[in-house]
């Protein structure tokens, strides 16, 4: 049968099912392939936090979201336009997502007698009228993956798992993709079980000609690839660019870098990046606990080495005492949160933004640090670098603030040459300037220098207690103790003096209303805007990546704006610092669901503030 062929200028997808059932896998192959093809893309993976969820509850559903266009794509989407469901629970879970009209895929084998109880329906949702308001395409996705298999002499748990790639295969028919790219994951990833290859080949294969060959619909459709900045680019997840940020640093800087860290949810892929790149001079270190991890960062880094040590919220906390330790020894090192719902274990697999506070103020005494945020998961990479350029040529340890969101997400990056890289200068000391080695003596900046253990004359003291002015000495004078909290304070306030200043990023440069956000709001924010905008209204959006300190001209920026809406996944943490920095009237727009944003519910506000 002949088909059509539509053109869309972008698609939203939702992939859904068991956490058994590759959901991850199936968006991530149907991701990269739209980005090879030259898409823009935009993920949302939101899966629960067991590692075998209870099969067919509303609990286990696993999810993952895609959009991709032909033009420019800032967030994952609102509403989606197509749902792949493979059983009742990931169906009912996320059908309100669903645009009318739009086209829902379901499994039929995963609507049973059994899957209907545990997702809690009392009528099958595929007869009752519930779909009369979109398309809906029903295939038994089980009972053709065993058709293909039948032969294979695999077991029926094993010809299971690969329903998955029926899905897959079904889907790049459907938007005219080639599968060159995930035939050759397939190979690469089963390499050493060659019966596993052929059977993921065969299933992926019988997906794509099930949809050529049957009247399931009369139109395929095209998204044509987007009109990027010329360059090089590729698929990336937020914890893949930090790795490859930190490795870029420390490089720039001429230091080895040292990475200790404790595994937690979601930070833990940045130490599996990492260890893959032993050739640039990485060390990694999976530590006993949290404490342990900070502890070897601070002796690295010491040792004259980037340290860098990555956790969440709860391992935060735990290495309190520690960062603190590397405020007062002065130490250039990067503490990574990749942010989670909390508090306590809370949702380990969802996002938030709750932890603006903790790395403001979550140690003991004074003990301020500068603070960065990335926006996007490519924008983890150039936000990183920045962290340990500021903790290298600073002298000081610095917070880099990423979330489950961005950390999960992808999208194209567009990569530098590492030529294009600023480099990295330590304060090094020089024996030939000074007779003897004065740990606290510093430059015009407040920055002390970095001596390497062993070096001739650079011997001094360490340790948590209160040190002398210029010589480092343990000192238990009131004066001098008021004194080095103010230096430490001023030399963090410095750091100003060396970041960009603020621009407006999108919209009016004054007007009604500002938007100011932080953090992974950028792309709903961002999509959010530029819509108000066209529709006549006086908004900007002002998105910052300095957070401690602020850009030093930040003031000037929000006075220009009669209101100052912050949208935050919290309960209004940056509304308490602007207020208090800037002694204004911004008011807050707060979400805690783990789930991010809608460019909706942006535009909402946006729309409320003006009539």
């Amino acid at each position: 049968m002949s088909k059509t062929v539509e053109e869309k200028k972008e698609v939203t997808i939702v992939f859904a099912g068991d956490s058994g059932d590759g959901i991850q896998l199936t968006g991530t192959q149907f991701t990269n392939t739209n980005a090879l093809f030259g898409n823009d893309v935009s993920t949302f993976p939101n899966y629960p936090a067991e590692i075998r969820a209870p099969q067919g509850t509303l609990a286990g559903v696993s999810g993952f979201q895609l959009q991709f266009g032909s033009v420019e794509v800032s967030t994952p989407g609102d509403v989606c336009d197509v749902l792949v469901a493979m059983n009742a629970a990931a169906f009912k879970v996320n059908l309100p997502r669903l645009k009318k009209s739009g086209t829902v895929i379901v499994n039929t084998d995963g609507f049973n007698a059994r899957n209907l109880k545990l997702a809690e329906y009392d009528t099958n949702p595929l007869e009752d009228g519930t779909l009369n308001d979109f398309r809906t395409i029903p295939i038994d996705v089980s009972k053709m993956t065993r058709m293909a298999l039948v032969d294979s002499g695999l077991g029926k748990k094993e010809v299971d798992r690969s329903r998955n790639m029926f899905v897959l295969g079904f889907l790049y028919y459907m938007y005219n993709r080639d599968m060159k790219a995930t035939e050759n994951f397939i190979r690469e990833k089963f390499k050493k079980s060659p019966e596993l290859v052929d059977a993921n080949l065969k299933v992926l294969k019988a997906g794509y000609n099930f949809a050529d060959t049957s009247e399931t619909f009369t139109s395929r459709y095209n998204v044509k690839a987007a009109q990027l900045k010329s360059g090089e680019y590729r698929n990336i997840m937020g914890n893949q660019a930090t790795a490859l940020g930190l490795i870029a640093a420390s490089k720039k800087a001429s230091r080895d870098l040292f990475y200790g860290s404790y595994p937690i949810t979601p930070a833990s892929d940045i130490l599996h990046e990492l260890a893959k790149h032993k050739n640039f001079g990485v060390k990694t270190f999976q530590a006993e606990d949290e404490i342990a991890a900070i502890c070897t960062v601070i002796g690295a880094s010491f040792g004259g080495q980037l340290g860098v040590t990555a956790s969440s919220g709860p391992g935060i906390a735990l290495k309190g005492e520690a960062i603190g330790l590397g405020v007062m020894l002065e130490l250039p090192m990067v503490v990574i949160n990749v942010q989670r719902g909390g508090p306590s274990t809370g949702l380990p697999t969802k996002t938030e933004q709750s932890d603006l506070l903790q790395a403001f103020y979550g140690r003991n005494g004074e003990a301020p640090m500068p603070i960065l945020a990335a926006s996007s998961p490519s924008d983890c990479f150039a936000t990183i670098f920045e962290a340990c350029r500021i903790a290298i040529e600073h002298m000081t340890p610095v917070f880099f603030l990423s979330d489950g969101y961005i950390a999960n997400g992808s999208e194209p990056w567009k990569f530098p040459k590492s030529a294009d890289l600023r480099a990295i200068q330590s304060r090094d000391w020089n024996p030939d300037e000074n007779a003897e080695y004065q740990p606290y003596l510093r430059n015009l900046d407040l920055v002390r220098s970095w001596v390497t253990p062993g070096t001739p004359g650079g011997e001094h003291r360490i340790g948590g207690l209160e040190k002398e002015d210029v010589s480092g000495d343990v000192s238990y004078d009131p004066d001098n103790h008021e004194k080095m909290v103010n230096i430490r304070r001023e030399k963090v306030e410095k750091i100003a003096n060396t970041i960009p200043l603020q621009e407006v990023n999108h919209g009016a440069e004054s007007g009604d209303v500002l938007m100011l956000s932080w953090g992974s709001t950028y792309g709903v924010v961002k999509t959010a805007v530029k819509e108000a905008y066209d529709k006549g209204i006086q908004v900007g959006h002002v998105h910052l990546r300095h957070l401690s300190p602020f850009p030093k001209n930040l003031a000037d920026l929000i006075s220009k704006f009669k209101k100052v809406i912050i949208p935050e996944m919290n309960q209004g943490q940056l509304l308490k610092i602007i207020r208090a920095e800037f002694l204004i009237d911004a008011q807050g727009l707060n979400k805690v669901k783990g789930i991010p944003f809608t460019a909706e519910e942006i535009l909402n506000r946006i729309e409320k503030e003006v009539g």
